[in-house]
């Protein structure tokens, strides 16, 4: 089990992360947009990578490319919301294929995904921190070399706690 604190540590047998969390910290998630990330057990559900930006993946796990026309629909009123769409859309989205670096690598864990509640909450993912840690807007964020040690280690049926 991988197991995420309020303090920003994440922890697997033995490795232990410092981590970046949600502006709102670590609680119960009310709404879309809230910056909370999550308390709560949850399975990781899909894996992306930046193929121009990782040269090999070394895990057990499978890695799906992010392409240009990847986002994760946050807008509560959409039938797609909190899934993987396709870009264009009308609807209102997070864009996977971003200029910075922080979804180079990508985990999204099933946070509100059965049955999705409406205005709950999208896209909680373990992603790239920034070089200094900044806050998310819930989700976790790792350094890429501690990503890579993690990603290295886990199975795809691994559980992760938040507390």
């Amino acid at each position: 089990m991988i197991i995420i604190n309020k303090t920003g540590y994440l922890k697997y047998k033995n490795l232990k992360f410092r981590c970046s969390l949600g502006k709102g910290g670590v609680g119960k998630k009310e709404l879309e947009g809230d910056n909370i990330t999550p308390i709560g057990s949850y399975k990781l559900v899909n894996f992306f990578f930046r193929k121009d930006r990782i040269d090999k993946i070394n895990s057990k796990i499978k890695f799906r490319e992010i392409k240009k026309n990847m986002g994760w629909c946050d807008d509560p009123k959409s039938k797609k919301y909190n899934q993987l769409i396709k870009l264009p859309s009308k609807l209102s989205y997070e864009k996977l294929f971003r200029k910075d670096h922080l979804y180079d690598l990508l985990i999204v864990l099933d946070y509100n995904m059965n049955p999705v509640i409406k205005n709950r909450g999208s896209a909680i993912f373990i992603h790239l921190a920034t070089k200094y840690y900044n806050s998310t807007k819930g989700c976790i964020g790792l350094k890429k070399i501690d990503m890579i040690e993690l990603i290295k280690k886990i199975k795809k049926t691994e559980l992760i706690k938040i507390s």
